[in-house]
């Protein structure tokens, strides 16, 4: 028998074999030891063909018994085709509850869903996160952000993270915009770097500026530093994690934003900076223009780039606590600062650690604030 004769089932395959040795359905069901019911379920194809019987039809007419397995198989997909309904929405209900962190979200607040297993519940509530109407209308690709190391793509957490952040600024009122009082603003947050506390005065700054700024604890796979996105061509939002609470990083990463924001990155998609640390806070040729541009002012920012260098060329190898903190004063920061640059371009990450206070603890109180047991009362 050619194995290319038309059977779409096994019941058709089965009667072919008997017609050709002159069986009856009684036949086969004495030589199987089967009822006459069960050989006409069988060959009408309403009683499956199982492993067992059809090893014992291979052995009665030298098929390969998985000849009737795989007729079999494509059977019960036929007909599984007729039953099930198509569902448009089970590819995006796997992508979100897979990828999103979706517990994490209903803890932070961010959905208002008491139970992971009611899916009802929870597939409304991203939709409305979200900001859609059909649940495969939700997007957590790269779309409308981008990692700005270039190297990796946006993760659903990140999307996710920014997507918060999003619906807290859009509900923020500040003054216009304007550049020119962000940048005459620098002299002032500088002011601020004297001393941990200083910090609490950079949400007033920003405002003033008609800067969105707002601190959103990062999500635990998402760790992020800060983003810098635009509402619209006059509305630009900085929000940060906190996520190395140091004071060098903070001021670090602050400085890096407002300097996106100055240069107008992130206009054409929010621009994610995460593990702003190490060399992805350098100016080497393998960072991203708008990276390196950033990570300059920064640097610049928290001390001088001539200076430094002056201070580690005059004082390397040994550098004291007095040699830190006099230099501290002439750069007119706070020594957790040098420290943090100092440590960077030395590549001695063990040395005035102690310096490297905390800040969050100054930064919230006067800022708006979405993490650490508290749920921002926007974009809800």
């Amino acid at each position: 028998m050619s194995e290319f004769e038309p059977f779409r089932t096994p019941g058709q395959l089965i009667l072919s074999l008997m017609e050709e040795r002159g069986w009856t359905r009684r036949t086969l069901g004495v030589v199987l030891d089967l009822s006459d019911a069960t050989i006409t379920r069988i060959t009408s194809d309403k009683q499956p063909i199982d492993a067992r019987l059809a090893i014992a039809l291979e052995e009665l007419f030298g098929v390969p018994a998985h000849r009737f397995l795989s007729l079999q198989k494509e059977l019960d997909l036929a007909q599984a085709r007729i039953v099930v309904q198509p569902d448009p929405t089970r590819a995006a209900r796997a992508l979100l509850f897979g990828d999103l962190p979706v517990s994490e979200m209903m803890e932070r607040g961010w959905l208002k869903a008491e139970n992971l297993r009611d899916k009802t519940a929870i597939e409304r509530e991203l939709m409305r996160f979200f900001g859609v109407n059909r649940l495969e209308d939700i997007k957590i690709t790269s779309h409308g952000a981008r990692k700005t190391d270039a190297e990796s793509a946006t993760t659903p957490a990140q999307i996710a993270w920014l997507r918060r952040v999003q619906a807290i600024a859009e509900n923020m009122i500040v003054p216009k915009y304007s550049k020119d009082k962000l940048r005459s603003c620098l002299s002032t947050l500088k002011s601020g770097m004297i001393s941990a506390e200083g910090s609490n005065k950079v949400s007033r700054i920003l405002s003033e500026c008609g800067v969105r700024f707002l601190i959103v604890e990062t999500l635990k796979s998402a760790k992020i530093d800060g983003v810098c996105l635009w509402l619209d061509a006059s509305s630009p939002v900085i929000a940060l994690t906190t996520r190395y609470d140091r004071i060098d990083n903070f001021w670090f990463v602050l400085r890096h934003e407002i300097e996106h924001v100055l240069q107008c990155h992130g206009m054409d998609g929010a621009a994610i900076d995460a593990d702003l640390e190490g060399e992805k806070a350098g100016t080497g040729h393998s960072i991203p223009d708008e990276e390196r541009i950033a990570n300059m002012a920064a640097s610049e920012f928290c001390v001088p780039g001539a200076k430094m260098d002056a201070f580690i060329a005059r004082k390397s190898p040994l550098f004291t606590e007095a040699d830190l903190r006099g230099f501290s004063k002439i750069v007119g920061v706070h020594p957790g600062i040098v420290a943090g640059q100092l440590q960077h371009k030395t590549n001695r990450f063990h040395i005035f650690r102690q310096h490297l206070v905390k800040v969050r603890a100054n930064v919230l109180p006067s800022a708006m604030v979405d993490g650490w047991g508290t749920v921002s009362p926007l974009g809800n």
